[in-house]
């Protein structure tokens, strides 16, 4: 089954969101729910941010590094995310000022590398064919050009990595809300940085451009580079 812009969506995904929302309204009945699948509940000034699987692509096909992602906003900030990627038996969670990873074998802090330069970070990027705009597909492959290791993203799965430190730069585009709020507590909780293609803290209006990275340095170099439309 596909949706109206052709992304794929399984039973699966109806029926992780359905349960989530089902466990929140009988915890939280006054909380707003705005989920992929179904929408958005209005509220308090509490919001949960429901992705049941984020890489329904990798699910369909056999790869492990889907994942379920949950966020809690208050008001305009996201104060709560979960990455959990159970294929993999791994999990990330954060409050934005500290990071938990968690293996089935073993629970620690997360920390990202601290990697300050461009020419020696790891990259996980949107897909050039994924490009819309012809001007993003450029700036994207340039800055691809200038880093150690460029490599496609893995949608959710990128960011615990670049948590955890293996990783030291993302940037996507074309991302909703429910895909990218969750992360923020988890990237800033490990050491990181997550903003707009613009340097904007993401929001539920943001544009769907995000860059996360080990660094500030790393993270302004990479919005100049891209910045260079």
């Amino acid at each position: 089954m596909c949706k109206a812009d052709r992304s794929p969506v399984t039973a699966a995904d109806h029926e992780i969101e359905s349960a989530l929302r089902q466990v929140i309204h009988q915890r939280y009945p006054h909380h707003a729910i705005i989920g992929e699948e179904y929408g958005k509940v209005r509220g308090s000034n509490y919001s949960w941010i429901l992705d049941p699987i984020d890489g329904t692509k990798s699910f369909v096909m056999g790869n492990p590094l889907f994942g379920t992602l949950i966020g809690l906003m208050h008001e305009d900030e996201t104060v709560i995310g979960l990455i959990d990627v159970p294929a993999m038996g791994e999990q990330w969670a954060g409050d934005g000022q500290f990071t938990r990873f968690n293996n089935r074998l073993n629970v620690c802090s997360a920390t990202v590398s601290g990697c300050h330069l461009i020419e020696r970070a790891r990259l996980y990027a949107t897909p050039s064919p994924h490009f819309t705009c012809p001007d993003e597909r450029n700036a994207v492959d340039t800055l691809s050009r200038h880093v150690a290791i460029a490599h496609p993203t893995c949608d959710c799965y990128a960011y615990g990595l670049l948590a955890s430190g293996y990783c030291d730069l993302i940037v996507e585009t074309g991302l909703q809300p429910y895909d990218y709020l969750p992360v923020v507590p988890i990237v800033e909780g490990a050491g990181g940085w997550i903003t707009d293609w613009k340097g904007r803290q993401p929001g539920l209006n943001s544009d769907g451009r995000i860059v996360a990275a080990a660094s500030k340095p790393l993270l302004d170099a990479a919005i100049d580079s891209l910045m260079r439309l």
